[in-house]
Order: C-alpha cells, then structure tokens, then sequence
C-alpha cells in the first residue's frame, strides 16, 4: 500500500495494516484475555462481514452530501470496555457502516433520543443492557440490527438479537465486501453534560492524522502512507503499553487507544469495568509493564495517587500519566511527582469537536500553573465576533482549530455553521472554550463558555473555581456551578464532596480558596453532598451540579 488513497486513512484498514505488520503482537490484555492483533483483525473481518451481510453499508458518498448529512447506517456501541468495544467499532468501519458512542448510564428515555437523533439502525450491546433496549426498541423501527454480548447479568438472548459470536461467524454476503475509504465517517457523540448530546461528523482520516496517531509525535507531518505505518509498528520496540482506565465510550479513551495501536502497542484494561478499583489497576498496570496511564481529571487519577502512597506497586516502568478531558488540580498533581519522581504528567486539551489542540509536558522540578498550554500549528483563539486570530498578548477569546476539523453536527446545519465558521477564508472549529494567548504564543484555557458564570457583571470560570476549592485537602471532589441571585444575577456554588471522616466548616474553604482567585470568584455558597456525580469518563455533570446548587 504505497499511500492511503486519494481519500486519505481508514481507520480499520490502519488496523489491518499495524495487524500485518505484527501479528503476534498484544493488542489488548483483559482479565484472562490476551488478544493478538491477528487475531483482533480476523474478528473486525468477522462483525465486517456480519453488518455488510445483514444490508447495512453506506448509501451515498461523501461528495453528494452537505457537511450535516450522513450517507451511511449507523451502529451505536453500547458497551463497556473490553475486547468487543474495538472490534465492533472496527468492524462497523470495514463495513462502510458509521459506529458510534452510547452513554451506558443513560436510562430509557435518554437512550431513545440518542438512537432516534443518529438515525439508528445496529446496535452493539452488553447483556446487562438488554431491560434497557427492550424498553426502547418499539420507539425506533429502523433499529432492526442487534448484537448481544454475554456478560455476568445472564440476561437472555433479545427476540431478534444474535449473540455476539454468532455474528463473529457469518459469511461473506454475495455481493462480496466493500472497500472503505478515508472520508467514512468516525461518528462521536458528545456527553451531554451541559445540554443535549449531538453527534459530531469527522472524516476518518481527519481525525485520525490529526488526533488519533496518524500524525508522528513530535512532528506536523502525518505518516504518508500505509508502508510508513507498517514499518514504525514493526520497528517500535512493542509499542506504547498503556493502562485504560477511562471508558471506550469516551472519545479521549479511543484517541489514545489508537495512537498504542499505531505504534503495535497493548492497551491494557483493569479486571473492573464497572467501576475504578485502584488497587487491581495498579496490579494490573505493574504485572503488564504500562509505560502510561490515561486518566480523566482528579475523578480517575485521585485515587490512583493516593492507593501508590498506600501501597507497595512495582511501576519502575511506568513513564507517564496522559491526563486530557478534565484537569488534574495542581495539588494531585504536586502528590504524582512526590510519590513517582520519575514520571511525567502530559496534560492534552481538546473536544469532540475539535480533537486533541494542545499539551502541557510537566515534570517533578519543572511544573508549570495549570490550564497553560503549547499549541499546536493549527490551533489559535479567535476575536470575540469572529473576525480574525488574536496575536500574543491579547486576551478573552474562543479557542479554535483550522485546517482537520469536523464536517458539522448530525441532521443541524444551523449549530454546524455556528461551530464551524470560516474566518479569514479558513474553516475553523469553535467549540465554545474562552483562552486568552500569551506573551510568548502559549495558549491560558479559561474554561467552556456554557458552564461561565456571569456574576454581578463578571464572568467566572467554572474550572476555575473548582481548582480552588479543590486546593483544600478536606475537599475529595467539587463542581462549580451558578444559581439565580437577586443581588448579582448570578451567583457562584460549590457542590463539595469531603473526605471521609473530615469536618471543615465554609469559611475554612473559603479561606483556602481565597488564596488562589480574586475574592469575586469565591463562591456565595456551598452544598455539600455525600458524592459528585460525573459522567463514567470523570467529567463534570454540570446539569446535575446546577440542579444541587438551584436545589
């Protein structure tokens, strides 16, 4: 394969081709699984022919359609993490069929909204799941296409459904399979954790040289070819092995699983998919020699630190920490370089609708303030009104990225033009993230516009807030939120989750806080609650955070 076609990379067939390349490598370790990446390849062939057989495919190209439309089914992926997740989406891939993202914990009528908005037709599903789609299935007639995975619920088969296996070894369909392409979609959707989630459209090879692996690190140029992948698997030593924690759903979870892909790397995942079980993930993450752990923010990488300072854990091999999708507070991070000295903490930034913008390398002797990052080439903040690119030293606007960007959002071409606007003559992806751009060209991110508050004619940052407060060490977990004031509009509230058995008052945290931010950012209230409630992957509810506050 001497380039990646007209088109660009697939991300099945860069599977295909690292599968070639080292077939008797690992590619994923899970409880007594250890799966090759031949045998991976040969199951991605097996679902392939399953969805290709069963009609689903692609009904119009690329080049017929608007930037909102899709010209593909879609097959939602409604699992936990395991071997399964990766092969049906890469199987739905090499099938021309779009896969993309189910929230598990939605309820019923949650998961029919997701299904009916992207136009569903398969649906992937863990046995644990089976009460839930039961419920909804009436709801969506064009979902006629279901794949149950067995699991420790012992739920029985659904009418209609196949067990997974079963659609492991289906036969080629008479027509033969199709050859997938570049501009195939990679469909994402987003949590839903400050409104309702929308689905983001990426050509495949957009989001893979700019995002997933497809770009060399270090460098701006992607691989320019098949070959060139093939030859850095092989010559990679193994590859990057890495523990995952975070769940596939989560888009910053499969954009690191395919940069350890793209180096022949094993992704390696802790026995408890249900919840986070830091003693068996450092097991885990010892036994198997990771080089890096993929957290989320404080949710995941909290309890992590503080089971290293419990326990006695051979992580002499262990790198980095990879952190993106919420920010370690400086204080977790203060305590990763006290107790693994040798290790580094690189902090990423970015959105479903952007990919990966930026990164922040930390060591112990050198950190840095949170929230301040190198840019990439491509990434810039914009004017308040969208007219051109701020330059160094200025400050307050919408942080962006040109050049690989989505096609749009799902069936909303008025939300598409909004988010993807052209300045200058360029494209541009604006997620909604307000930065500022400092003296020597570094990037400050100030937080999502959506979760500001607008307080007695101030705006205030969220994450901001919570990185305060959180800067307590009786504080476990907070989320800043904002509530109706007579006084100011708006007023800041901390929802706070304590420390087992500890007893603080207000003014304590206060106080603590007050040394971090200006006084007009300090919260008017705070709630305390027995746990903060995130999204699986560790990300702020800022819905639920609000209705505490309110409440």
């Amino acid at each position: 394969m001497p380039g990646p076609g007209p088109d660009g990379f697939n991300l099945a067939t860069v599977f295909g081709t690292v599968a070639g390349a080292v077939p008797d490598q690992e590619v994923l370790v899970w409880r007594d699984r250890r799966v090759t990446y031949a045998e991976m390849d040969a199951r991605i062939d097996g679902l392939a022919r399953f969805f290709a057989g069963r009609g689903l495919g692609i009904r119009a190209e690329r080049s017929g359609l608007a930037n909102h439309e899709s010209g593909q089914d879609h097959v939602g992926i409604y699992l936990r993490n395991g071997n399964e997740y990766l092969e049906a989406m890469l199987g739905a891939f090499r099938a021309r069929v779009a896969a993309f993202n189910v929230n598990y914990r939605y309820v019923a009528e949650e998961l029919a909204y997701l299904l009916r908005d992207a136009d569903t037709r398969g649906l992937v599903f863990h046995a644990e799941f089976a009460p839930v789609v039961a419920a909804v299935r009436r709801q969506l007639p064009e979902l006629t296409v279901l794949v149950q995975v067995p699991d420790e619920s012992g739920h029985d088969l659904l009418p209609g459904a196949v067990w997974y296996d079963e659609a492991l070894a289906a036969p080629e369909p008479p027509g033969g399979m199709p050859t997938p392409g570049g501009e195939d979609l990679y469909l994402l959707y987003t949590g839903g954790t400050t409104g309702m989630p929308k689905g983001v459209l990426w050509k495949q090879h957009d989001i893979y040289v700019s995002t997933m692996g497809g770009t060399p690190f270090g460098e701006t140029d992607p691989y320019p070819s098949y070959d060139a992948i093939a030859e850095a698997a092989r010559n990679a030593n193994g590859g990057l092995a890495m523990l995952m924690i975070p769940p596939f759903m989560h888009g910053a979870a499969q954009w690191s699983t395919f940069h350890g892909i793209t180096s022949g790397g094993k992704i390696v995942i802790p026995d408890d998919v249900h919840g986070l079980d830091a003693g068996n993930a450092l097991e885990v993450a010892a036994r198997e020699r990771v080089l890096n752990i993929v957290t989320v923010g404080d949710a995941i990488a909290k309890p992590i630190i503080e089971e290293v300072e419990r326990g006695s854990y051979d992580l002499s091999g262990l790198v980095s920490f990879g952190n993106g999708g919420a920010a370690l507070t400086p204080s977790v991070r203060d305590r990763i370089f006290a107790a693994l000295p040798h290790v580094m903490v690189l902090d990423s930034a970015g959105s479903s609708e952007s990919g990966l913008q930026m990164s922040q390398l930390t060591m112990k002797g050198l950190e840095d303030e949170a929230m301040l990052f190198t840019p990439r080439p491509d990434t810039g903040v914009l004017d308040d009104l969208l007219t051109r690119q701020l330059e160094p030293g200025e400050s307050g606007g919408w942080l962006a990225r040109r050049g690989y960007v989505p096609l749009g959002y799902l069936g909303d071409p008025q939300k598409s033009a909004r988010t993807f606007p052209v300045v200058d003559g360029e494209r541009w992806s604006v997620p909604g993230d307000r930065a500022s751009v400092l003296e020597d060209g570094r990037i400050r991110l100030l937080g999502r516009d959506s979760v500001t508050i607008n307080s007695g004619g101030e705006k205030i940052f969220a994450e901001e807030v919570e990185r305060a407060v959180a800067a307590h060490g009786a504080v476990r977990d907070v989320v800043v939120a904002g509530r109706p004031s007579a006084r100011w509009g708006h007023e800041v509230v901390a929802v706070v989750q304590l420390e087992d058995g500890v007893e603080v008052s207000d003014e304590e945290l206060l106080a603590e806080a007050g040394r971090h931010i200006a006084r007009y950012k300090l919260p008017k209230a705070i709630v305390r609650v027995p746990s903060v409630q995130r999204s699986p992957s560790g990300k702020a509810d800022y819905r639920w955070a609000k209705a505490q506050a309110v409440g």
